[in-house]
């Protein structure tokens, strides 16, 4: 049915009254044009129905900020298409009479706010923008947000007055303090308010790789240099909401080192009328809606609010004390799925750019960004990187967990009050049947929580984590309060422990925060139960072993909750709190209720637990690997890399480089993990979409297996290093005495010499201590290379010392000459004539100190006879100097400013004593002196 002119003009008229409603609750005065008073408290006047020049026609509301006319709103029926009236908006934007003096206009020579509204939505564009484009908004803005537009456009001419423009001539990022997966989000979010195609960016980023360190980088641009005001920071809890204050906290800007805290305030949003002084407000999505509502808003944890979950979709009404245009960034850091469900409207009640931090997007998320997924960083590729570990899983099952029970009619069982935890028997009167799905919530079975916690403690040592004896850092996931109160009792009694050993770290405990630290921090305290509290955000980096015994239904709070294991620590700072661990290489994922068996599990890389690294890498030399076996190498690869001193990181990438300078050890499992990323073998078929799919993926796996199969050496080296921290304890095996020798075996001996020749032939080229020997009669020669070397014979198979090495040569009646003192005493420097003697410089065993003892004095005796005379200070300075050559190889001058030179002056001591000729001195005598 066709709408009537009347009817049309009723709906119009309608949509006025709305309208002057809207503008007066947003702080508007409206007034008739015959009735036009600039002068009433309001700053912003709405006046209908003013004639602009010839043919613009009649504006519906013209609009005053400050006495200056500013912008139009052109109102039309409810359910009008409000983009197909922009051109009628625009005509009057560009129709204001020539003799209005006072008056802001853009760029265009426009006026720059134009409204289209139509009482139930309104479209606002903004003609400061670069370019300017209607954009839905909640309600009008507040007469003095448009004040504060028009006065930076005045103010700072040299610079665009509003975000949209500003964020175009960001300065270049600085990277230094930022991981790459946390540069390419930064970028992507930068990108993507540049090019404003999209009002929403999401950011997938591995739980553990710096989303809030990444979110506080961000807000801290977007404050100083991209025209932002004020920064809406959302968090799942309350709890987490302290834990990211303490992130801008300790943020220093890269600019000027000065904390975030100095230059903007950060606080927890508690009412809607913030101070104009906050910058960053932090606060879940449901404290939010009750600010907006203006109703107060607790500072404290709150388990019913912040856990509060509407059935529908809420309605949000206008708020003057927090108005849609209070932010002008909303980051969302790892929220539950449901904030872009029934929470939605809460976010879209913002005039703002919305960003979100996720580790595992859904449909929904997806979906509500508008599909802008502007960076990804997965958690295999965290764990190639070294930024989180790999986990294994292992499972516990019993009966009563997987098919229920029956208690017959007539036994007595007690009950437990949940409020008031009081205990009191009953009589069933009819047989109780309860299903896997009631168990811990209808019904608590004491022995089945028993059981699952006495397998897992029995196991724990042996198949968990072999050869460990100090019980890891464990979060139980209980499935409600009581359970959890059952599950903290048990697991006392069961590691017969006390209070300290295991807490119940829920919102219903006094203190929980303190609780939590020291979880995080005392070595006591072993195992944690708790339900939603320590779910999400919460970081404890020791935690090894995260234990379910609740199920979870959605992949998103599945990811979250096994994140808490996955973060890395420093090997010093874990070993304070697990004194038996070396360094965090996985955790486990301990499972009693079948949660890592639906479908949104997806499996650690450390897939084949049953194969060695070395038959791994052989089968990698030989391109033989699975797609499986493939994915257990980069897991074995990167969890060596946890455990490897800087010192032996770098050796690993030396060799990695042979034969391309551009590879390192951490590229090589990047590129493992990518071959098998299901996204990266998607796009490799879809680039050869003729050829089989099983032959593309192949082809990928080939390619990042190169590395390590064209480098012989690398494969070796890692094996070396993987022996070297392996140490396994046999507890089982009985030994007994074959024999026992008084001195060395001479068979031995023997085969130590020969495998120590051998192993000199074998890396002559690659060991710089050994090829300067054998190259330059060892001249040149320096402590670190020769430590290079001491370190490769440590490592297994040989397992050498100088000492053994030294031992087996006097064993085989090789001649000593050297004080009797030292036959037995070596330092290592000793390997230095150890070399000497393989490479025929020498024909005896001496020990390298008293080489350099000999040489000394040799030198001393042709300086004197050249008529060189030293005094007794100068002679303290060259005696000292000779004895860090003995037991260093070499000295420079950096060493004359520690002990024992540092008592004497340092280098202006030698300078002093020496004279100009010191540093000449210092060259003459490592090239007398050393080997």
């Amino acid at each position: 049915m066709t709408e009537t002119g009347d009817e049309r003009l009723a709906a119009e008229q309608r949509a006025r009254v709305l309208i002057d409603r809207q503008l007066a609750d947003a702080g508007w005065a409206v007034q008739d044009r015959g009735a036009l008073n600039l002068f009433v408290p309001q700053r912003g006047i709405a006046v209908r129905e003013v004639i602009m020049k010839p043919g613009h026609g009649r504006v519906d509301y013209l609009l005053y900020v400050d006495k200056a006319v500013v912008g139009v709103i052109e109102p039309k029926p409810m359910g009008t298409p409000l983009s197909g009236v922009e051109w009628q908006s625009a005509m009057y934007a560009n129709g204001l009479p020539d003799d209005v003096r006072r008056k802001a206009l853009d760029s265009e020579g426009r006026l720059p706010f134009v409204f289209e509204a139509s009482g139930t939505e309104t479209h606002f564009a903004n003609g400061f923008d670069p370019e300017p484009r209607a954009r839905r908004i909640f309600a009008f803005p507040r007469p003095e947000t448009l004040a504060a537009t028009v006065r930076a456009a005045g103010e700072h001419q040299d610079q665009a007055p509003t975000w949209r423009g500003r964020v175009r001539v960001l300065p270049t990022l600085d990277a230094a303090s930022l991981r790459p997966a946390q540069v390419e989000a930064i970028t992507g979010i930068e990108r993507s308010l540049v090019e404003q195609r999209y009002g929403r960016s999401l950011v997938q980023m591995a739980t553990g790789a710096g989303k809030t360190y990444t979110a506080v980088t961000e807000a801290y641009r977007l404050l100083k240099w991209g025209g932002f005001k004020r920064v809406l920071f959302l968090v799942d809890r309350n709890n987490l909401a302290d834990q990211a204050i303490g992130e801008f906290q300790n943020y220093r800007t890269p600019d000027d080192g000065r904390r975030f805290t100095e230059l903007y305030n950060v606080t927890k949003l508690t009412r809607g009328g913030m101070p104009d002084s906050t910058r960053v407000a932090i606060s879940t999505i449901q404290r939010v809606f009750k600010a907006i509502k203006n109703e107060g808003v607790p500072d404290t944890d709150d388990q019913g609010l912040d856990e509060f979950r509407p059935k529908e979709p809420v309605t949000v009404r206008y708020s003057s004390d927090l108005p849609p245009e209070a932010f002008d960034l909303v980051i969302v850091d790892e929220a539950h799925r449901s904030i872009y469900g029934v929470w939605r409207g809460v976010l879209e009640y913002f005039d703002a750019h919305i960003v979100g931090l996720t580790a595992t997007p859904g449909k929904q998320t997806f979906g509500f960004f508008q599909q802008n997924l502007v960076s990804e960083y997965t958690y295999p590729q965290s764990v190639a990187d070294g930024v989180n570990v790999d986990f294994d899983i292992y499972r516990i099952r019993t009966r009563i967990t997987q098919q229920g029970e029956t208690i017959k009619a007539g036994t007595y069982v007690p009950t437990v009050d949940r409020s008031t935890r009081e205990e009191k028997l009953l009589r069933l009167d009819a047989d109780l049947d309860y299903t896997p799905s009631q168990l811990d919530r209808a019904v608590t079975a004491k022995h089945q929580i028993r059981l699952v916690l006495e397998t897992f403690r029995n196991q724990l040592f042996t198949e968990i984590f072999p050869g460990r004896r100090t019980v890891p850092k464990t979060l139980i996931f209980a499935k409600d309060d009581n359970h959890a109160e059952e599950i903290v009792q048990t697991v006392r009694e069961v590691f017969g422990k006390g209070n300290d050993f295991a807490a119940k770290i829920t919102y219903s405990v006094k203190d929980a925060k303190g609780h939590l630290k020291t979880f995080r921090t005392s070595p006591a305290m072993h195992v944690a139960v708790t339900v939603d509290m320590i779910a999400t955000g919460t970081d404890v980096k020791p935690l090894e072993c995260v234990f379910f015994m609740r199920d979870v239904r959605g992949g998103q709070y599945f990811e979250q909750m096994k994140g808490r294991g996955a973060r890395t620590l420093d090997p010093a700072d874990f070993r304070a709190v697990t004194d038996d661990a070396i360094a965090k290489t996985r955790f486990v994922i301990v499972d009693a209720i079948g949660v890592t068996e639906h479908d949104f599990v997806e499996p650690p890389l450390n897939r084949d637990k049953s194969i060695s690294l070395k038959k791994l890498l052989d089968r990698a030399a030989a391109l033989n690997l699975t797609e499986s076996e493939t994915a257990t190498l980069a897991s074995r690869l990167a969890a060596l890399d946890r455990q490897l001193t800087p010192a032996e990181r770098a050796e690993l990438d030396e060799v990695a480089g042979v034969f391309d300078a551009e590879v390192s050890m951490h590229q090589v499992v990047q590129a493992l993990v990518n071959a098998v990323d299901p996204d990266a073998q998607a796009a490799a078929c879809a680039t050869a979409p003729d050829r089989d799919p099983a032959e593309v993926v192949q082809e990928l796996l080939d390619a990042a297996t190169e590395p390590l199969a064209a480098n012989p050496g690398l494969r070796t080296r890692i094996i070396e290093l993987r022996r070297a921290k392996d140490q396994i304890i046999d507890e089982v095996s009985r030994d007994e005495v074959l024999d026992a020798y008084g001195v060395i075996d001479p068979d031995k001996a023997e085969h130590t010499i020969t495998s120590w020749r051998e192993y000199l032939a074998q890396h002559r080229s690659e060991i710089s201590a050994i090829e300067l020997m054998f190259e330059a009669k060892g001249r040149g020669i320096c402590f670190e290379q020769i430590q290079e070397l001491a370190d490769r014979i440590a490592r297994p198979p040989h397992n050498w010392t100088v000492d053994i090495i030294w031992s087996a040569y006097l064993s085989l009646e090789v001649e000593y000459r050297g004080r009797p003192e030292n036959r037995d005493r070596h330092a290592a420097t000793d390997l230095i004539s150890l070399l000497r003697l393989e490479a025929g410089v020498d024909d005896a065993l001496v020990p390298y100190a008293e080489q350099v003892e000999k040489r000394y004095e040799n030198w001393l005796a042709r300086q004197e006879q050249a008529g060189a005379v030293f005094t007794d200070s100068q002679r303290w300075w060259l005696d000292r100097m000779m004895r860090i050559i003995a037991s260093s190889a070499g000295i420079d001058a950096d060493d004359l400013d520690n002990a024992p030179f540092d008592e004497r002056g340092g280098i202006d001591g030698a300078l002093r004593d020496l004279g100009d000729g010191a540093g000449d001195l210092i060259e003459e005598l490592n090239r007398e002196l050393t080997a």
